[in-house]
């Protein structure tokens, strides 16, 4: 079977489908049986779309709430050390995690890295949530999640970074860069 691709954006189209400004219509067809699917991919349409309004919505609210979290706690807001829900409980024991995750680093490096990580998080954890400066918020929070599961696998074995899902945390923050608008969002009221 050979599939063959066309583009169409002739009159016909554009007069159906508005302005398209992305490639718009495909028709995958087969020779034998004459099947055609047709994909579209208007900029316009998905503006409106509902199927974008929820996902941006979760995924900012997950990936912001989750990093302002693990801030918060390990700046001691959420709860001493040992208490339930805790997880370090104080800057202390951060960093002593910080060093194992990070040991195959200089040890005079990590202590910077911890902080430029930590506010990395509450930077990008707020933005998020608030909707501003969204896509670039995503891509960060994405190479930062990115750099911290590389650097748990190095260290610990990749069943880490697996176990603990910091891959599908850089991968869904990447999805949300790249999603086309963000509804309830000061980024939507800005009209960007």
């Amino acid at each position: 079977m050979i599939f063959k691709l066309n583009n169409f954006t002739g009159v016909k189209y554009k007069q159906q489908y508005g302005n398209l400004d992305h490639p718009v219509c495909f028709f995958w067809t087969m020779p034998a049986g004459q099947v055609s699917v047709n994909f579209m991919i208007n900029k316009e349409n998905s503006m409106g779309n509902p199927l974008y309004k929820l996902p941006s919505v979760y995924l900012r609210l997950a990936i912001g709430s989750a990093y302002l979290w693990e801030v918060a706690d390990r700046l001691g807001l959420i709860g001493a050390p040992g208490k339930p829900h805790v997880g370090w409980g104080d800057w202390q024991h951060f960093l002593d995690y910080a060093r194992q995750v990070m040991g195959f680093l200089p040890v005079g490096w990590i202590p910077a890295l911890a902080v430029f990580a930590t506010i990395g998080e509450a930077v990008f954890g707020a933005l998020l949530i608030i909707g501003l400066f969204t896509r670039i918020a995503a891509i960060g929070s994405g190479l930062l999640s990115f750099c911290f599961a590389l650097a748990m696998a190095i260290s610990f074995g990749i069943e880490s970074p697996l176990g603990y899902s910091v891959f599908t945390l850089s991968a869904a923050s990447f999805l949300l860069a790249g999603l086309p608008n963000y509804r309830w969002s000061i980024d939507s009221w800005r009209g960007v």
